[in-house]
């Protein structure tokens, strides 16, 4: 069994298509194929099943995925020790786009600190997407909230909380709103909204809840609609409406205003953890957990 055919095997399965495959190695598919071939020969099992041109992992690929990532990252690790050298690290990180922005830049500062010469590939999925991907092996890290976590991780994953997030009511500089101090909930409903329609965290459809807002206790008079977060935001600085966004948000945005509503009974705090793959992980990201 060579290293070689491992590395292969593993981009393989993460494209399902050995077209895809050979591109991402600059390998013709023939040579891909042999590969696998020559792996399942050493192994006396096919990996694969093949559905016309379509291949996909079979229960034994599954397992050998396991063993593959771990065979490699060992074979690299001892690679880099035993010619003196350092490995240069390279870094791909799995979050909401919400969730790179607010501390995307903060690991960066982090991993360049420990690792000068790495890289840092900021891949955006939503949250189950990405710990799924970074339990396949197709992630060094992933950010997600504590609701995303549920009641127990995939096996082989750990996280380590990082931080919160913590919804604000924002306006613009021009609302009617802004600069008044405190405000009231029936003032603050008389006013039009902009809201996602999706999870800006798990991507799923939620309507006038997907900000973590209380609409079913405090109805919202909500006139935009929309998912991009941007256009969101140049909504609210031009003063045509309210929203419900990250603290990190407004701190970012000078033209954003935070507006205290001390009578309103409920609050919206996201807890963040960053998550890896601990079986696979090389020395520089054991560093960067452990620093955190």
């Amino acid at each position: 069994m060579d290293i070689a055919d491992l590395r292969s095997f593993l981009v393989i399965a993460r494209h399902a298509n050995l077209r895809a495959a050979a591109d991402e190695l600059h390998q013709t598919p023939s040579a891909l194929s042999k590969a696998v071939k020559r792996l399942e020969a050493s192994l006396a099992t096919p990996v694969f099943d093949r559905i016309g041109k379509a291949i996909r992992l079979n229960a034994a690929g599954e397992r050998l995925r396991e063993r593959a990532l771990a065979l490699v990252t060992l074979a690299e690790q001892m690679q880099a020790e035993f010619r003196g050298v350092s490995l240069r690290s390279h870094c791909r990180l799995l979050a909401p786009a919400v969730l790179q922005w607010g501390f995307g830049a903060s690991l960066a500062a982090r991993l360049s600190a420990l690792q000068p010469r790495s890289s840092l590939a900021f891949v955006t999925l939503f949250e189950d997407a990405a710990l799924a991907a970074l339990a396949r092996g197709e992630g060094d890290l992933a950010l997600v909230t504590d609701v995303a976590l549920g009641a127990a991780l995939p096996a082989g994953l750990e996280a380590k909380r990082l931080g919160e997030i913590r919804m604000q009511l924002a306006a613009g500089p021009s609302h009617p709103l802004a600069g008044r101090g405190e405000v009231a909930t029936t003032e603050v409903l008389q006013h039009d909204f902009a809201c996602p329609q999706r999870s800006m965290f798990c991507g799923l459809e939620r309507g006038s809840r997907a900000d973590g807002w209380r609409d079913d206790r405090l109805p919202r008079r909500i006139r935009f609609w929309l998912d991009d977060l941007q256009l969101l935001i140049s909504l609210v600085a031009s003063g045509q409406a309210l929203a419900y966004l990250p603290d990190f948000a407004l701190a970012q945005h000078g033209d954003l205003m935070r507006l205290a509503v001390p009578d309103c009974p409920y609050e919206c705090v996201e807890q963040v953890h960053l998550v890896w793959r601990t079986a696979t992980a090389s020395g520089w990201l054991a560093g960067l957990m452990a620093s955190l």
